[in-house]
């Protein structure tokens, strides 16, 4: 699993204190109910051209270790 945190930053300032992409302002949730609704990684990028593969994937990684933190705890 790739290092999500040099790719997702918490500021309280930005988006509510949801986590979002360094540099951006899109959240994390965002890019995952662009998958939820179908969306695949290509068609993020189409719409959302700044955003890079390895910055997607960290939504999915950060997204797989706060379940595993849910379970385990």
């Amino acid at each position: 699993m790739i290092d999500y945190k040099k790719y997702i930053s918490i500021d309280p300032n930005v988006r509510f204190g949801k986590p979002y992409l360094t540099g951006t302002r899109i959240s994390v949730y965002d890019v995952l109910s662009w998958f939820a609704n179908g969306m695949s990684a290509q068609e993020i990028q189409l719409d959302f051209p700044e955003l890079t593969e390895i910055q997607i994937q960290a939504c999915l990684a950060y997204a797989a270790d706060r379940e595993h933190k849910i379970r385990v705890a």
